[in-house]
């Protein structure tokens, strides 16, 4: 019976939101490499690196367990000097890749990282809009960004003290401002802050350099039709702001074919924390 089970999963083709080598992943193909041991790594461990995971597969295994009757897996692959990350489904596994090249990268910052953990399970999770076939089981790489600030890292950071961890943080003034206008609270606004900073790490790598990026300066540009592949630093940057500003409760689960639900939505006349148009067409 096992050996007709193997044979059978091994004739159901995969597919990956982004591919299992890491080349089109979270990131657009690149030939990046930061191994273990660089000189232009942070100061990330493979014990801190394992800590994130865990935290992040915590919450979220016995979700898909329980709602979606699927087994997580993520691939921690540390020593890959990868800079990027992928995600699979596979029947009923759903897979995370996590390369450590991305993890060491000088950009990226812890939250960063975890921030892609939650944009990977965002590939599973996300809801609509999605890929087009043969990806059609995967949320697009938009969505799973808004997915990650506006429900995973709330999800998994809101109980940790968010106040004291941004205290000693480098806090732009500006995403500060619109969180506290935003959420009522200072636990909220918090967990906001740090969301926020985490899109700014990652946006810094997608675009390229630190100037290339900022809060204040919005991606104007505006699709004909809702873009399924990478946006632009500066688009991401703005999809990950948005999505922290967003007050609609991580608890409030999205849809798989109605973008409005469990959202923030200019159809339902909100102004903040809804999907730039930048990549998004209503």
């Amino acid at each position: 019976m096992r050996v007709l089970l193997l044979m059978l999963v091994l004739a159901i083709p995969s597919t990956f939101a982004c591919t299992m080598d890491g080349q089109e992943g979270f990131m657009p193909e690149n030939d990046m490499s930061i191994p273990v041991g660089s000189k232009n790594a942070n100061s990330m461990t493979e014990e801190r690196f394992n800590e994130i995971i865990d935290k992040v597969e915590a919450v979220y295994a016995p979700i898909i367990k329980k709602e979606r009757r699927a087994r997580l897996k993520v691939n921690r692959k540390w020593t890959d000097d990868t800079v990027n990350a992928s995600a699979q489904q596979f029947w009923k596994l759903w897979i995370v890749n996590m390369y450590g090249g991305l993890a060491r990268h000088p950009a990226v910052s812890d939250d960063g990282f975890a921030l892609v953990v939650c944009h990977e399970l965002g590939h599973h999770l996300g809801g609509a809009p999605k890929n087009t076939l043969p990806m059609g089981w995967a949320s697009n790489e938009g969505q799973s960004d808004y997915f990650a600030s506006l429900k995973c890292f709330r999800k998994v950071f809101g109980d940790d003290d968010n106040a004291a961890i941004i205290s000693s943080m480098n806090i732009d003034a500006y995403a500060a401002a619109q969180c506290a206008a935003q959420w009522g609270n200072d636990s909220d606004k918090a967990l906001c802050i740090r969301a926020a900073m985490a899109g700014k790490s990652l946006a810094t790598l997608l675009g390229g350099g630190t100037r290339s990026v900022n809060f204040k300066t919005p991606d104007t540009s505006v699709v004909d039709s809702t873009n399924n592949r990478h946006p632009k630093g500066q688009c991401r940057l703005d999809t990950y702001f948005q999505g922290s500003l967003c007050t609609v409760p991580h608890t409030t689960d999205v849809s798989k074919s109605d973008a409005t639900v469990g959202t923030c939505n200019r159809s339902k006349n909100d102004q903040m924390g809804v999907r730039p148009l930048c990549w998004y067409k209503p």
